[in-house]
C-alpha cells in the first residue's frame, strides 16, 4: 500500500528523537455495524498489534457482510486490494485461484492443536487461519425425548435414520408441535450448504468429487445422492419440517416457544436456549445415515491479499493473532467456538463444564470443511437452489441431474479451476 502523506512526512523527518514511524498496513473486515463484540475485539486486536512492536502499523476499514465479497472483487480488478483480507473459508480457495490471496507463509507448528475448521488450505498450502469455529447440533430438550420413549444420542452413537426418522414420527404424533424438526428453512444462501450439505455427505454423496474437484457426476446424483434427496422430500411431505416460505420469526423463537420439538441450529444461537431450558437443554450430534455424522466446518479467517506489499508485516499482524488469549476473548465476546482446547479452557461457556462445551467436541469430532475448490461459489448456489426445488416438490432425479450438469458446465468453464 502507499504511504500516506502524513506517513511520509513523518519518515523523513523522525518523531521523538528520531524515532522511525511504523509502516502503515491495510486490513479489511466483513463486520462492520455488527450486533456483537466481534467488531470491536478486531479493534482491539488491531492497537494491541499495533502497540507490540515499532514496525508495523495497521490500518482498519470496515464493510458491512453483504456488500464486502463484492468489494473485494472490485478492488482486486482494480489492483486495490489491502494487505490483509477477511475471507469466508468455503471462499478462499477462489480468491487464491484468482490470485486475491497468497500462502500465509507461517511456521505451521503455529497451528498445532486446532480445530480443522480454522486452517484455510489450498493446493497444499495454508491461505488463511482462523480464530474461532462454528458448529451446529440438534437442539432440543431433555424431556421431550425421554416424554416420548426417544433415545438421547451421543458422539459415539448418534441416531441412525431409522431412529431419526422414527422419532420425528413419534413427535409428530403427539399432535404437541406445529413441526417436530425446525431446519432453518427461513435461512437461505450459505446456511444451505452449511447446514444440509453434511445430511448429504452422511448419505454418502457430496456436492462435488472430492477426489479429482472436476464434475459432481455421481456423488450429486448417484444413488447415494439420490437417496438422501427422497429423504429430503420426505421431511416436507410428510410435514415434520417447515417449508422454503418458513417465518424468520419462528426460526429465531419457535424451538423456545414450543412451536418446535427439534432445531437445527448452531452454538451462535444456543446461549438463549440455554437460559430458557436450563439444565434440560441438550445439543445433540448429527445423525449418521450410514457413511458416518457430519456437521459443517471454517468461518471467517485473516489471509495476507495477492498484492500487498508487505507480506512480511501482514503475516506479523495474523501470527500475533494466533495466540489462545485472543481465541478465549473472541469466544467470550461473540460465543463462538475457540480453537484450541487450551483456549477453550480459559472461556465461560466452553470450559469444562461450560454451558457450551458440547459444541468444542461437536466440532472435534464431527466437523468437515465445505468442498475446497475454488467452484464452490458457483456450486454452493447450485445446491442451494436444487434443495430448495426438492423442498418444494420438484422430481428429485431430474432436479439433481441438472444441478450436476451445471457444476460440471461451469468447472469446465473455468479450466478445471487449477486442481
Amino acid at each position: 500500500m502507499k504511504m500516506t502523506p502524513v506517513l511520509a512526512a513523518i519518515l523523513s523527518t523522525g518523531v521523538a528523537g528520531g524515532a522511525v514511524a511504523q509502516t502503515e498496513l491495510s486490513l479489511w473486515y466483513h463486520g462492520a455495524g455488527s450486533a456483537n463484540a466481534e467488531e470491536a475485539l478486531v479493534n482491539q486486536l488491531v492497537e494491541e498489534f499495533n502497540a507490540s512492536q515499532s514496525d508495523w502499523a495497521v490500518v482498519l476499514e470496515t464493510f458491512p457482510q453483504g456488500a464486502y465479497n463484492d468489494a473485494v472483487g472490485a478492488a482486486a480488478l482494480a489492483g486495490e486490494l489491502p494487505d490483509i483480507l477477511d475471507v469466508d473459508g468455503p471462499v478462499m480457495p477462489n480468491w487464491a485461484w484468482a490470485g486475491y490471496m497468497q500462502p500465509l507463509g507461517i511456521d505451521e507448528a503455529k497451528l498445532e492443536g486446532f480445530l480443522p475448521g480454522p486452517i484455510g488450505r489450498w493446493n497444499g498450502e495454508v491461505y488463511s487461519v482462523g480464530l474461532w469455529d462454528a458448529a451446529v447440533a440438534m437442539t432440543t430438550r431433555r424431556s421431550t425425548l425421554e416424554d416420548n420413549g426417544i433415545r438421547v444420542p451421543t458422539l459415539d452413537a448418534p441416531w441412525s435414520l431409522e431412529e431419526f426418522n422414527g422419532a420425528l414420527a413419534t413427535l409428530a404424533a403427539t399432535g404437541d408441535y406445529e413441526f417436530p424438526l425446525d431446519l432453518g428453512m427461513a435461512w437461505t444462501g450459505e446456511w444451505y450448504p452449511y447446514a444440509f450439505s453434511p445430511f448429504l455427505q452422511s448419505f454418502g454423496g457430496d456436492i462435488v468429487d472430492r477426489s479429482t474437484y472436476q464434475s459432481a457426476e455421481g456423488v450429486l446424483n448417484g444413488d447415494a445422492a439420490l437417496a438422501f434427496g427422497e429423504w429430503w422430500q420426505s421431511l416436507f411431505t410428510n410435514g415434520y419440517t417447515p417449508g422454503t416460505s418458513q417465518d424468520a420469526a419462528d426460526r429465531e423463537t419457535g424451538l423456545l416457544d414450543g412451536k418446535y420439538a427439534i432445531a437445527w441450529n448452531g452454538n451462535w444461537a444456543a446461549l438463549p436456549v440455554v437460559e430458557a431450558f436450563g439444565d434440560d437443554a441438550l445439543f445433540l450430534p448429527a445423525p449418521d445415515f450410514g457413511n458416518g455424522a457430519t456437521i459443517g466446518a471454517a468461518s471467517w479467517q485473516f489471509g495476507v491479499s495477492g498484492t500487498s506489499d508487505n507480506p512480511d508485516g501482514a503475516r506479523a499482524f495474523i501470527e500475533f493473532a494466533l495466540q489462545d488469549r485472543w481465541f478465549s476473548a473472541f469466544s467470550d465476546g461473540t460465543g463462538l467456538i475457540p480453537v484450541t482446547s487450551t483456549a477453550a479452557a480459559n472461556t465461560a461457556n466452553y470450559k469444562p463444564g461450560g454451558a457450551l462445551e458440547v459444541f468444542y467436541g461437536l466440532s472435534e469430532a464431527q466437523a468437515l470443511v465445505r468442498p475446497v475448490t475454488p467452484g464452490y461459489i458457483v456450486s454452493a448456489k447450485v445446491f442451494e437452489k436444487a434443495l430448495a426445488d426438492i423442498a418444494n416438490g420438484a422430481d428429485v432425479a431430474d432436479t439433481l441431474d441438472a444441478a450436476v450438469d451445471e457444476i460440471d458446465a461451469d468447472i469446465e468453464a473455468n479450466g478445471g479451476y487449477g486442481h
